[in-house]
């Protein structure tokens, strides 16, 4: 249980970092949107790897990995969509694919079944409104 309460802590610490009501209130306006993305992620990866023990390591490894790849690929996303730095949106874009990469192998090794393709988001105008269906 000492990973749990890890992950536990460092949950808290992000929460405060990132959607802490203080430090948002102090945000710039055109700021907001990218922290309400992030953190959003942030909170869906970290309940997405709080899971129990099933006995089975490598599946509790996979289990855990996917909500944490799957954040990092919504952090590169709101990267993409709000940033500004072209050298960071193209390792946003990097993050992206690596992480799907990572995803489909660790699927794989367990033999299970894929995800279904998406496309990588290579062009702001590609990538979905945080509040529109894809």
């Amino acid at each position: 249980m000492p990973a749990i309460r890890s992950l536990a802590r460092f949950s808290i610490a992000i929460t405060l970092a990132f959607g802490g009501g203080a430090a948002f209130a102090t945000v710039a306006n055109d700021e907001k949107p990218y922290l309400t993305e992030v953190n959003a992620a942030m909170e869906r990866m970290m309940a997405g790897m709080m899971v129990a023990p099933s006995g089975n390591v490598d599946a509790d490894f996979v289990t855990m990995m996917l909500p944490h790849h799957q954040g990092a690929i919504d952090m590169a996303v709101a990267e993409l969509r709000y940033g500004k730095n072209e050298q960071l949106k193209r390792i946003a874009q990097e993050i992206i694919v690596d992480q799907q990469q990572e995803i489909a192998a660790m699927r794989l090794a367990l033999g299970q079944p894929l995800p279904p393709s998406a496309p990588v988001p290579t062009q702001q105008s590609a990538l979905p409104h945080p509040h529109m269906e894809p």
